[in-house]
């Protein structure tokens, strides 16, 4: 497993290499085994894997990974962030948390159970898919064929340091961009500064509250701006200028209506300074996930996994997209949380073994 991991992790699976590296490790894995295992891959580099085991019936088990990371970041890493360092009972890298770590887990456990030649009652599925980190692509794609029996639970291998999940908040990822005139940097007068238009949306922004009620589970909506982007020559008067929000969603929260807020607001400003000119696009819409704790199958997912007490949390998954199928959908991985997306990322050795006996013991409660 530890040796899987480590050809996982020196597969480069950001968003500029692709997924295909990554699956063609799994791939090979699961065809030592004997396991049937196709990859559909697209745009050259893209790809998502799915291996299936046991007999058709009326009920299914389906882990859901992501294949792709995010970048190293501009920060210096201790070690090489595609180098899967084994050090002091931890394994380093990008995606070793994130969730690399859970995929060699998963594959080692589908594995070990074929291998042992028990007879399942029912279709053990394993998805590995693209784009999770940036745009979902390859959870639409596969959700968009998927036909599974009724009784059908998704385990989400997110790193949630084994905490049973059973609901996130929403994502909703908008670009608002400030609209001008180029002039010459000596003459700014005949032109319209589009970043000065954008510090007036940024004021205005400081005051703006999205609304919402606070959730019981998932807490509070929140909005984030996080990237800006304008101009381009020192001497050019910019014409165009760009931020990124980042915002979190809660239940019964419209994304439409959240858009045309914005509008709104932008429509005000135009109101008040006719030179001012923007829009606002929609980069990624993601539902909330919100599994009832009191199905069968989150009842029967903590028995098997001997924990009593399920969490909410604040990132965003594939699991909506499951769930839109009406499939009850659970998050449960090795592997700390709080270390995903930053530099020196690493997984305990002893959690990847220990995730290992907790998706047999699931694979084989719900199947045998």
């Amino acid at each position: 497993m530890k040796k899987l991991l480590k050809k996982l992790v020196s597969a480069d699976s950001t968003a500029q290499k692709g997924e295909l590296a990554a699956a063609n490790v799994i791939s090979d894995e699961f065809r030592r085994a004997g396991l049937d295992c196709r990859i559909d891959k697209w745009s050259k580099t893209r790809a998502n894997l799915v291996a299936q085991a046991g007999s058709p019936g009326r009920k299914a088990i389906l882990f859901a990974c992501h294949l792709d990371v995010v970048p190293p970041g501009q920060a210096k890493w201790k070690t090489p962030p595609f180098s899967a360092v084994e050090k002091n009972g931890r394994i380093y890298g990008r995606g070793a948390a994130d969730m690399k770590g859970a995929i060699s887990a998963a594959v080692t456990a589908v594995c070990r159970v074929v291998k042992s030649g028990v007879k399942l009652k029912g279709r053990l599925i394993f998805s590995a898919l693209a784009g999770e980190e940036t745009d979902s692509c390859g959870a639409g794609k596969f959700t968009a064929r998927l036909k599974v029996p009724k009784k059908t639970g998704v385990i989400v291998t997110e790193p949630t340091d084994f905490q049973v999940v059973t609901a996130h908040r929403g994502l909703l990822w908008l670009q608002i961009t400030t609209k001008g005139k180029a002039a010459h940097g000596s003459t700014p007068h005949l032109g319209i500064n589009a970043i000065n238009s954008m510090r007036l949306l940024l004021n205005e922004l400081d005051s703006f509250k999205i609304k919402s009620k606070t959730h019981k589970l998932l807490g509070q909506c929140s909005m984030s701006i996080n990237t800006i982007e304008g101009g381009r020559a020192i001497n050019v008067v910019p014409d165009q200028c760009s931020i990124s929000l980042d915002i979190r969603t809660l239940p019964k929260q419209n994304h439409r209506q959240i858009i045309k807020d914005f509008e709104k607001v932008l429509a005000g400003l135009k109101r008040k300074n006719p030179k001012f000119d923007a829009e606002v696009s929609l980069i990624r819409d993601v539902a909330v996930l919100e599994t009832d704790n009191k199905c069968e199958f989150v009842r029967d997912f903590c028995s098997a996994v001997g924990i009593d007490e399920t969490k909410a949390v604040g990132f965003t998954t594939d699991g909506p997209y499951f769930a839109a199928l009406d499939l009850p959908v659970v998050i449960f991985g090795p592997g700390k949380p709080e270390l995903c997306h930053k530099p020196n990322e690493y997984i305990e050795i002893n959690d990847l073994e220990k995730a290992v006996e907790y998706y047999k013991k699931i694979i084989l409660n719900f199947l045998t």
